[in-house]
């Protein structure tokens, strides 16, 4: 089983291959669905695998090809989608018996732009139910399974599109992240995991979670490969520039949350590796307690949208996810608007902070991945609950909307950690010169 991204193939290697003739998007399709149907039984990570679909596709984008018709990188590379957005004629379920028996009429806005690239859609990926979780074992399809050790936690929302990619079944997958529900899973499965700015990329078609605080998001194996999806999905043209020696902010997450010593030591380490100007940023900057903050916006909202879900469907959805959106019915409008209000102090604050650094680093979850079903943890001697610990180092940027970035900085006991790299919206290049260096420097 396929567990590191030093064994995947990439983008730029496909396309070449592709347009050099020594393979096909029927032959890359059949593939993927070979290596989905091997390995889903035990991992979970597809809860629909649309053999025909993709099949046909990929003919479609073979035809293309051989006319002289050539769509970009992307032209018959299989890629899959979560399970809340959107694939006309497939059904949409969101991880939740209550959306059991419709079908989308239309393609999602990104589900349309990576056919106009000519990707191949292959299936939709497990969710924790609703995305309205950090560990991505509550779900009517069942837990994803984390590919380094099956018997852990993939992490979620968007659990499943990280494990098809870290386990080789696709080479890239689309996810959404309203907390980290991108940047976790991928921090803990081994692969490269984009939050963009928000609403760089069109949330059309996508079931919402908490609709200030939702991204759509993008996993694949290196941040190259994720790169080439982000362009083709934004409509944006990002080129990281070499020779210029990035201005690097180390955010210690212990200024954030509790964190595991042997993480931050480790990530630090490879960032301080890496060829950048690192500067420790002092006493982190927050006048309030960001996850609190985060959780009252989000929390209202997920009532706001789920309400209906409660009232008609309570006894078909997941007890946990039933109790934390019951939690948003008593969050005041009042209580709202002061979470708001102290979201846009924050927002203020990083945007100062950019002003001064290209890129901040700091890990991008503060612990190895937990056990399937654990729900408390202990991290550096302090017990903590799963789902904050996961989301303590990932929420505050969604908070203020900025691209983040989690790349994969090695091993500990055997699981995979990562550093997560965060901007300002328009200096993407910049994020992406640092990842690609952190991979280098990582080999």
């Amino acid at each position: 089983m396929t567990s590191t991204t030093e064994r995947l193939p990439t983008i730029a290697g496909l396309a070449r291959a592709l347009r050099d003739r020594e393979t096909s998007a029927s032959a890359l399709t059949d593939a993927a669905l070979r290596r989905t149907h091997e390995l889903n039984p035990t991992l979970n990570a597809f809860t629909l695998i649309d053999d025909e679909g993709a099949r046909r596709a990929a003919r479609a984008a073979d035809e293309q090809l051989a006319s002289g018709i050539d769509l970009g990188p992307l032209h018959g590379v299989p890629v899959a989608i979560k399970d809340l957005i959107d694939i006309a004629g497939l059904p949409t379920t969101c991880g939740s018996a209550t959306s059991f028996g419709a079908t989308a009429d239309a393609d999602a806005e990104v589900v349309r732009r990576l056919r106009d690239a000519g990707a191949v859609m292959i299936g939709k990926t497990t969710l924790h139910e609703f995305a309205y979780g950090a560990t991505g074992d509550r779900s009517v399809h069942g837990a994803s399974r984390n590919p380094a050790d099956p018997s852990r936690m993939s992490g979620g929302s968007s659990g499943g599109s990280a494990v098809a990619v870290a386990s080789g079944m696709v080479p890239l997958t689309v996810g959404t992240d309203t907390a980290g529900s991108v940047r976790v899973p991928a921090a803990l499965c081994g692969v490269v995991g984009l939050k963009p700015a928000y609403d760089a990329i069109p949330s059309t078609g996508v079931y919402p979670l908490a609709p200030s605080l939702d991204h759509v998001g993008l996993f694949g194996a290196t941040a190259e490969d994720v790169l080439i999806e982000y362009e083709a999905l934004s409509s944006r043209h990002v080129v990281p520039r070499g020779g210029e020696r990035l201005g690097v902010g180390w955010i210690p997450p212990g200024d954030l949350a509790v964190a595991d010593l042997r993480i931050e030591e480790l990530t630090l380490d490879l960032v301080t590796r890496a060829p950048f100007s690192v500067a420790t940023v002092r006493g982190f900057p927050k006048n309030h307690d960001l996850f609190e903050v985060f959780s009252t916006l989000q929390g209202r909202e997920a009532y706001q949208v789920h309400e209906h879900h409660l009232d008609d469907d309570r006894d078909r959805i997941d007890p946990e996810v039933v109790a934390r959106l019951d939690r948003g019915k008593d969050i005041s409008a009042a209580q709202y608007a002061e979470a708001d209000d102290a979201r846009r102090e924050f927002r203020a604050t990083v945007d100062e902070l950019l002003s001064a650094y290209d890129v901040l680093a700091l890990p991008t979850v503060p612990t190895v991945a937990p056990l399937l079903g654990d729900r408390r943890i202990t991290v550096a001697g302090t017990e903590l609950e799963v789902r904050a610990a996961l989301l303590s180092l990932t929420s505050p940027w969604n908070l203020a909307g900025v691209p983040a970035l989690s790349v994969p900085a090695g091993r500990l006991d055997g699981l995979p950690v990562a550093v997560q790299l965060v901007t300002a919206p328009g200096n993407e290049h910049l994020m992406f010169q640092a990842a690609q260096a952190l991979e280098t420097t990582s080999i």
